[in-house]
């Protein structure tokens, strides 16, 4: 067997906002999924770009070294990394340059191509692991997250172009705003989703704002706040948060299925936000499944990860689709 048979594994390097990955697939699936966690302060929202990527650094000098202890190096046959948050003009962030250099670095190692993405494509690649047959056709993404809620129009090649999505906070935002004001950690979502759970009733009710694929979540993080200074219940509001943002995708999600341009084309949420079980059931149960395709995410999956640029250098390395 040739040298170049043998390469058959490909790395995926992704340096998020608040996650750092190192991740190694083949064609039969995933064979470590290596992620850690950016430490964010008690009561804070975020963390400044030049902690995280002081906090990458130290993180993936710990994941490629264990990635590769998996591993035999002359298998790889390609590395893909997130080089920025996505494929608009002049997106950038610092947290990208991380994964870039320990990428290139690799790759001139090993002496295999390094291809490039965004981590918005990362993103919707991981969705489609077990969903790999939208990529026959163009489809609709809702990629879901605290730094992006937008509906994405996507080729076959998974170029994505906005098309609509939230025109303020995004859903990640609502969630972890309305979560850290109710005394939760950052990010809020597995905690204010258990809160949900634990509702009695539906009690505070956030109005939807949508305007054809557009929408707005101001006006609810705004009365949900109003709702935490009155004092009510926390499991309402924490439930009214993740049903305002359920039927605020399921207006637009009507709206894209409805049009003449989008009529029959596939939906897949992606993105951390897109994870909670709870959120999925409230969106599905506002949607007919009979008639749109509704495509998710597996939940390990939703959330930040390597994942999705490792197969997408497999898919590029494979020719699966044009550049």
């Amino acid at each position: 067997m040739s040298a170049e048979a043998k390469k058959s594994i490909f790395i995926g390097i992704d340096t998020s906002c608040y996650t750092s990955s190192a991740t190694c697939v083949c064609v039969d699936g995933i064979i470590r999924d290596g992620r850690r966690m950016l430490d964010v302060p008690a009561g804070e929202r975020g963390l400044r770009q030049s902690d995280a990527v002081f906090q990458h650094t130290r993180n993936l000098t710990e994941l490629v070294p264990q990635m590769l202890e998996t591993i035999e190096p002359d298998s790889v046959a390609a590395i893909g990394v997130s080089v920025c948050p996505s494929g608009r003009e002049n997106s950038y962030m610092p947290v990208f340059l991380v994964g870039k250099l320990v990428a290139e670095t690799l790759g001139a190692s090993l002496k295999v191509p390094v291809y490039s993405f965004t981590h918005q494509q990362g993103h919707i690649r991981a969705a489609l692991h077990k969903n790999e047959d939208i990529l026959s056709k163009p489809f609709l993404a809702f990629h879901l997250s605290g730094g992006t809620s937008e509906l994405l129009g996507v080729d076959t090649a998974l170029n994505a172009e906005r098309i609509g999505g939230s025109t303020d906070i995004n859903a990640g935002q609502l969630v972890d705003r309305i979560g850290v004001k109710l005394g939760l950690g950052f990010p809020a979502g597995k905690a204010l989703e258990r809160l949900a759970r634990g509702a009695s009733a539906r009690g505070v009710l956030l109005k939807s704002s949508v305007k054809g694929l557009e929408f707005s979540l101001s006006g609810a993080e705004t009365k949900a706040l109003q709702a935490i200074e009155a004092g009510d219940s926390a499991e309402s509001i924490a439930f009214s948060v993740y049903d305002v943002i359920a039927r605020t995708l399921a207006k637009v999600v009507k709206n894209a299925a409805e049009s003449d341009k989008y009529a029959f084309w596939p939906f897949v949420f992606a993105g951390g936000v897109a994870s909670s079980e709870l959120l999925r059931g409230l969106l599905l149960s506002r949607i007919d499944a009979e008639k749109t395709c509704i495509r998710f995410a597996q939940p390990a999956l939703s959330s930040d990860n390597a994942v999705g640029v490792a197969y997408l250098a497999m898919d590029r390395y494979l020719n699966r689709f044009s550049k």
